[in-house]
């Protein structure tokens, strides 16, 4: 069966960095080499591995990354840290027209 994983490298400049891929171990040499200078990560090296989610369904795996590439940098650290109470909290609506905030009648 083939495995598809979702990652997260931290880039030099605090960037992280979300990507899919079906061979995990490659992708992160070649993040690392560098050998795409057209690619997104080349200029922000030296890059670091810090998270990453395996997947037998590439359809769940391209879902997961679209969630995760729109999360602030806090959520996917927190993510990657394994913190999911304080990736609750930063899942929250702190929106003030969020219906948590509208006084009742």
């Amino acid at each position: 069966m083939k495995k598809y994983y979702v990652y997260m490298v931290r880039c030099a400049d605090e960037y992280i960095y979300v990507g899919i891929t079906n061979n995990l171990e490659r992708r992160i040499i070649e993040h690392k080499r560098g050998l795409n200078k057209s690619c997104f990560t080349f200029r922000r090296r030296p890059l670091e591995l810090i998270f990453y989610q395996d997947f037998n369904d590439i359809g769940q795996a391209i879902s997961f990354e679209k969630k995760i590439k729109k999360w602030s940098r806090t959520k996917k650290q927190a993510l990657a840290d394994g913190n999911f109470d304080l990736l609750e909290i930063y899942s929250e609506c702190r929106n003030a027209t969020h219906y948590k905030y509208k006084p009742k009648s």
